[in-house]
């Protein structure tokens, strides 16, 4: 049966944080809160996790699943290298509404879906994930809805789309507005936008010191 925790208050948030660790270190999904939307998550380098994490979604591996880090550093492990374009996007934005896509570490075994050797980062602002990620490693995480419904802006939406499927579930209250985070993918010679959400392109343009071209 799965287990729901009001992080605000302090006890059931430290026995939520631990029971989530616990079950995502086991392979099992958790449902947390982030500064966007309510996210399903599980941990990064499972393949099972994330298949899980996919069937409970009832999406196929063709939109890979992107994966949420605790710290700056953390993503210096996780991709083939980072360049200064990343370091200005992470130093402006990080905690934030800013997902980056990058060439991943090749020595990485993880199976996040059809990434085609890339991985798509973030650090949320949300204290709750940030102390999860914190003490778990980087977790594959997704919007906390069944695909084609609409995101889980708090712990009663994600309950009635994902069920018994989730283990832990983590109340951080309401998320507010639905906003989806921006996209920028420094894959290429040039960046380009896949998506504006929470940062305009304007401003990561203004960082970066040349337009964001669209996909």
């Amino acid at each position: 049966m799965a287990s729901t925790y009001d992080c605000a208050v302090p006890d059931q948030r430290a026995d939520g944080l631990a029971d989530a660790a616990k079950a995502v270190r086991a392979g099992r999904l958790v449902v947390l809160p982030t500064d966007t939307v309510y996210g399903i998550g599980c941990d990064a380098f499972s393949g099972p996790a994330v298949r899980n994490l996919l069937n409970a979604k009832q999406r196929g591996p063709d939109l890979p699943v992107p994966v949420l880090v605790g710290s700056w550093s953390t993503i210096d492990g996780l991709v083939l290298s980072v360049p200064k374009s990343a370091r200005d996007l992470i130093e402006a934005f990080w905690p934030g509404g800013l997902s980056l896509v990058l060439q991943h570490a090749p020595s990485l075994k993880w199976d996040l879906g059809m990434t085609k050797g890339t991985v798509m980062l973030r650090m949320p602002l949300h204290p709750v994930a940030i102390e999860l990620l914190r003490e778990v490693g980087p977790m594959a995480v997704s919007s906390a809805n069944v695909s084609g419904r609409p995101p889980a802006t708090t712990v009663a939406e994600a309950q009635e789309q994902l069920g018994e499927k989730v283990a832990v579930y983590l109340d951080g209250g309401p998320s507010g507005e639905p906003v989806a985070s921006t996209i920028v993918d420094l894959t290429g010679d040039a960046p380009r936008l896949l998506r504006e959400g929470a940062v305009p392109a304007e401003a990561v343009s203004e960082v970066l010191g040349r337009e964001v071209l669209p996909a």
